[in-house]
């Protein structure tokens, strides 16, 4: 008898939603949080932001949606967040539904903080305080409706909202720092493979002026700083349970990325100290020499963690009872 293909590919679309609807059954207090998150949505709607200068629009969420797609800095990963935090939710699932989920009070005072913040925000008009302050909302809603088990255990993947704030303007204090550090390591490397390859601030050429490149704020590294981080970040606390072994994830993306940043500056240099500024370019416009940054340091996080990996215990053998 042949097999119904449509079943097959259907099967685990229905497994999902057999497994979801379990779960919203299993799920307190459902009424409560999501009314109060419609509202809240609302609010940041229609009362998120009062400056017009840039982007016409009283929504936050649209602030934010426009700053991700047309900021200088390429922070659309700030779009693929909120997927993140769904997918690990989703994992976590069990967990926080074992957890003693029940009313907390102290929900409130939280929920004001937040509303607090945004205030000044909207005062001052700084967005940022009011993305911090949407956010803070409601991972405080979720405190009030389940309780202070699940705000400890959702703790996690609401801190990778953090990635959703955006840097703007503020990255030009990084970016240049960057800039100068993968000029110099290349200039280094460069030496001591015996290239013809000068540095001035943040440029780099050589003697005979053949070509000339520069590394700009959009190719300081920020981009791939921030997504490394993210990466081992996510890696760190989903892998690891032990905080030094998590910090040491972490503390491994800034020089991860930088050299990876680095390597691809210095395939530059090296494409156009053979064949000329043009070919240069090309590995500097390649979408396969772009990825340079994030497949060497993607390899090295994975390499640190399995390297950090933590044993599972040996099992035990039970006692014998002894024998008169």
């Amino acid at each position: 008898m042949a097999s119904n293909p449509t079943a097959t590919s259907a099967g685990p679309l229905v497994e999902f939603r057999a497994e979801f609807a379990r779960c919203w059954n299993r799920l307190p207090n459902k009424a409560l949080f999501f009314t109060l998150l419609a509202a809240w949505l609302l609010l940041f709607q229609f009362l998120g932001t009062c400056t017009f200068g840039y982007v016409d629009t009283t929504s936050l969420m649209y602030w934010l949606y426009n700053a991700f797609v047309k900021s200088a800095g390429n922070e659309d990963h700030g779009l693929l967040i909120p997927f993140v935090v769904l997918v690990l939710f989703w994992w976590k699932r069990e967990q926080l539904l074992a957890l003693p989920n029940r009313l907390w009070s102290p929900g409130l005072i939280l929920l004001a903080l937040a509303l607090l913040v945004h205030a000044v925000g909207y005062r001052v008009q700084q967005q940022r305080l009011s993305v911090l302050g949407f956010f803070g909302g409601i991972y405080a809603l979720m405190a009030l409706a389940w309780g202070r088990a699940w705000l400890r255990a959702a703790w996690f993947p609401f801190f990778l909202f953090a990635f959703c704030i955006p840097i703007g303007s503020l990255a030009e204090t990084v970016t240049f720092p960057l800039r100068i550090m993968v000029t110099k390591i290349v200039a280094t490397v460069a030496h001591i493979l015996g290239l013809d390859v000068i540095r001035e601030g943040t440029q780099l050429f050589n003697s005979s002026h053949t070509y000339s490149y520069e590394v700009a704020a959009a190719c300081s590294g920020l981009r791939s700083v921030i997504a490394i981080l993210c990466l081992s970040t996510i890696y760190g606390f989903v892998v690891f349970r032990s905080p030094w072994k998590r910090l040491l994830m972490i503390a491994a993306a800034f020089p991860l990325a930088v050299l990876g940043n680095s390597l691809r500056m210095m395939c530059i240099i090296a494409a156009a100290e053979v064949s000329g500024q043009e070919t240069g370019n090309y590995v500097h416009e390649s979408a396969i020499f772009s990825l340079l940054p994030y497949v060497p340091a993607i390899a090295s996080v994975m390499a640190l963690g399995h390297w950090l990996r933590e044993q599972p215990p040996e099992p035990t053998l039970p006692l014998q009872p002894k024998t008169v």
